[in-house]
């Protein structure tokens, strides 16, 4: 079974235990953490590591969020452990904010720009999304930078990518002048 589709089960059995139990936010909530939690390169090769034995990991995960994450997500985590499956927590996590988003119409939208952008800036964004319809009302947005923009920025959402970058129109009128023929005259002589 591929690591996608295992993690999409888990995901969806937890929502569906959390819904029953009432406590869909909070177990969210802790999700969020745990995905944060993961891009730490130390969690993610312990919950990978064939050497550490499962009741160790068990232990560490129960000390590091025990007293801090509701009991159906500690629960689910040492059940996933138990199970010798806890390398796909991560992609579980991720799997479980998938699909709340989409049980709660949010959407998640990316703003990638070439210099860090300014609360009023981003809010104004937001706006313009929202009022053009192409997103939920509840919209997440996060924030990039990526200096070889130069400038402009490139929008992520729903899968579809918006770019209105300085180096995306430089590439595109590069690519002009080599589709060109009076331009590759000139440069022959």
């Amino acid at each position: 079974m591929s690591a996608t589709k295992l993690a999409s089960r888990y995901a969806k059995s937890l929502i569906d235990l959390a819904t029953e139990q009432g406590h869909l936010d909070a177990v969210q909530g802790d999700m969020l953490v745990f995905q944060e939690a993961c891009k730490n390169n130390d969690l993610k090769m312990l919950l990978k590591s064939p050497i550490v034995n499962v009741h160790k990991k068990q232990e560490i995960i129960l000390a590091i969020f025990g007293d801090k994450f509701n009991k159906i997500t500690i629960a689910f985590l040492n059940l996933i452990c138990a199970k010798s499956r806890e390398e796909y927590l991560p992609e579980i996590a991720v799997e479980f904010m998938n699909l709340y988003r989409s049980m709660n119409g949010i959407s998640t939208v990316k703003i990638t720009t070439a210099a860090a952008l300014n609360d009023a800036a981003i809010e104004a964004i937001r706006a313009k999304l929202i009022d053009s319809k192409v997103v939920s009302s509840k919209l997440e947005v996060s924030t990039a930078v990526n200096p070889e923009l130069i400038g402009g920025f490139v929008l992520e959402f729903d899968g579809n990518q918006y770019d209105a970058s300085v180096s995306r129109q430089l590439y595109m009128l590069q690519d002009r002048f080599d589709d060109n023929e009076y331009v590759s005259k000139i440069v022959a002589k």
